[in-house]
C-alpha cells in the first residue's frame, strides 16, 4: 500500500486519476491535450500510477489506452473505511451521487470499457479452476458459472439458492487455459427488454508464485451498467482472491457481488 498512498500523494498524478474516471480508456496524446501537460511530464506520472496498480494499459492494435484500475482505492475501502462509519460515509455519498445525476445532461454519449487489475498469490491453473469451476464460482461469486467452458459452447450464471434460476447467460468466444477466457454476458431469453451483449476477457499472468488477473469489460449498453459492473466486479474479484489466498470469502451478500445483476 506504500506505492498506492505515495502515488496518490502528488495532485498531479490525481488529477490524471480524475481525468481517467471522467473518461477511461484514453492515449497518452489525449491526456496530455486534456491537461496542456508535457508527454516526458505525464508518462513519468503514468509510470507511477501503473507501479501503484492505480492505473493499467490495454493495447489496441498500435495505441496504448490508458485506465484507472480501482482496486487498489477498494483494498484501501475494504481496510480502512468499512470498519469505522460505512453506513454514514454511503448516505453521504448516495447524496451527491443524486446532485451529480441532476447536473448531468442527457446526452447519448459511448460508455467507456471497463478494466480492473487485481493480484493473486495462487499459481495461473489456481485462478483459472477459480474462474471455471462451478463449485467454486458458487462460493466465491454467490452464482455457479456453468458450461463445459469451449469455445462456442452456452454458459449460464445460476443462483445457488436451490430455486435453479438462471440471471445470466452468455457464449464462450475464446479459451487459452489457463491464461485466457473470452465470454459474453447476456441477459436470459424471459427478459422484457434484453441488451446487447457484453464481452468479457479474463487474462491471467503468472509471475512467480503470484498471477496478475486482468478483467476487461467491453460493449457495455449503458452508463447504468458501467455504474452496477464498477461495483460488481471488486467485490467478485476481492472474494475470489479471499478465497484463494486464505480459504475463506469475504462476508458479503450475493447481490453485492454480481455484474450480472446490474
Amino acid at each position: 500500500m506504500d506505492s498506492v498512498f505515495k502515488a496518490l500523494a502528488d495532485p498531479t498524478r490525481r488529477l490524471l486519476l480524475d481525468r481517467l474516471h471522467e473518461h477511461n480508456g484514453q492515449t497518452l496524446r489525449e491526456l496530455c491535450e486534456r491537461l496542456d501537460m508535457a508527454r516526458q511530464s505525464a508518462t513519468q506520472h503514468l509510470d507511477i500510477l501503473q507501479r501503484a496498480n492505480l492505473v493499467t494499459v490495454v493495447r489496441r492494435g498500435r495505441e496504448r489506452l490508458h485506465y484507472l484500475n480501482p482496486g487498489p482505492i477498494h483494498e484501501i475501502e475494504e481496510r480502512w473505511i468499512s470498519g469505522f462509519d460505512k453506513p454514514r460515509l454511503q448516505t453521504i455519498s448516495a447524496i451527491r451521487n443524486r446532485a451529480e445525476e441532476y447536473a448531468m445532461t442527457d446526452e447519448s454519449a459511448s460508455v467507456p470499457t471497463y478494466v480492473y487489475v487485481t493480484y493473486v498469490r495462487a499459481s495461473a491453473e489456481q485462478v483459472w479452476r477459480a474462474l471455471t469451476d462451478a463449485d467454486l464460482t458458487a462460493r466465491y461469486w454467490g452464482h455457479a458459472n456453468v458450461s463445459d467452458w469451449q469455445p462456442g459452447s452456452g454458459w449460464e450464471h445460476r443462483r445457488v439458492d436451490g430455486s435453479g434460476a438462471v440471471d445470466a447467460v452468455g457464449r464462450v468466444l475464446a479459451t487459452e487455459p489457463p491464461t485466457r477466457l473470452v465470454v459474453t454476458f447476456e441477459d436470459t431469453p424471459d427478459a422484457e427488454a434484453p441488451r446487447e451483449p457484453s464481452v468479457v476477457t479474463f487474462l491471467v499472468e503468472p509471475h512467480h508464485d503470484i498471477v496478475r488477473l486482468t478483467v476487461t469489460h467491453e460493449n457495455l449498453p449503458n452508463l447504468e451498467m458501467l455504474g452496477g459492473i464498477s461495483r460488481g466486479w471488486p467485490a467478485v474479484l476481492a472474494n475470489l482472491k479471499s478465497l484463494l489466498e486464505t480459504g475463506e470469502v469475504l462476508p458479503q451478500a450475493p447481490w453485492e457481488m454480481s455484474p450480472a445483476h446490474d
